[in-house]
């Protein structure tokens, strides 16, 4: 299948004849993403949704293939040195560590920050409603209080592509859909190139944005996700929805 070609011509992230290899299953992915775009990855467990992203990231290393980010190939290049910042449904926090200081680490492992860096912090903990809670240890907070420190974690670290394997899947129905409301609203301000595993589909409805589909390690379906149901992915779609 061909994906849609960039709008504006600006390469995001780029996979070419990637092969990577899981237990019995083989994967393949050759997708193109616009910089500035959100994508989400849909399809069932055990699809690849979250191979997809960590082979992006650098944490795990495809068998075959090239993969590039704003242009530049990643071969070789660690996970802490790709332009990328990842969000994961545990959010990672340190528990002995309060939350100004786990938010602080996307920036820097010194204990003392520069004005500048101070900025950005104040900032991120703003952005995500948590400036009131940022002496508070991970212990202390809400699950979704937690996974909006992870969030602000990676805005302070100013990286251009974000990856959102499933960080909100743990919380309410209406604290989720906030959540993806700053996602977005991030997104635009900053321009970022975002990929998101979802299991709502339904929450990504009406926001004009592109969706992945796996299925068994395969890509059926690449494009507007209004279009998703009158696909050729159509079936394995009913499947995965249960209609």
């Amino acid at each position: 299948m061909n994906a849609p070609e960039p709008r504006d011509g600006r390469e995001g992230v780029t996979l070419q004849g990637v092969r990577y290899s899981y237990e019995a299953m083989q994967m393949v992915f050759d997708l193109r993403l616009a910089a500035g775009s959100v994508t989400a990855v849909l399809g069932p467990s055990g699809a690849g949704k979250s191979t997809l992203l960590n082979l992006v990231a650098g944490f795990d290393r495809p068998d075959a293939g090239t993969i590039a980010i704003l242009g530049r190939d990643m071969a070789g290049v660690p996970p802490g040195a790709r332009p990328v910042t990842s969000v994961f449904q545990e959010g990672n926090l340190f528990p002995h560590l309060p939350v100004w200081r786990n938010v602080a680490l996307g920036i820097t492992r010194r204990r003392r920050l520069g004005p500048e860096e101070s900025r950005r912090l104040d900032e991120a903990l703003s952005r995500v409603g948590l400036t009131a809670l940022r002496q508070r240890l991970p212990s202390e907070l809400s699950g979704g209080e937690r996974q909006r420190v992870a969030l602000a974690r990676a805005l302070v670290r100013q990286r251009p592509v974000l990856l959102l394997d499933e960080p909100f899947a743990a919380l309410d129905p209406g604290l989720r859909a906030r959540m993806l409301d700053l996602v977005f609203a991030l997104q635009a301000e900053r321009d970022l190139t975002v990929l998101l595993v979802s299991h709502q589909p339904g929450e990504l409805m009406g926001r004009g944005i592109d969706v992945i589909f796996l299925d068994e390690g395969e890509v059926l379906y690449h494009g507007p996700m209004a279009a998703l149901r009158r696909s050729a992915a159509a079936p394995a779609v009913a499947r995965y929805l249960g209609d």
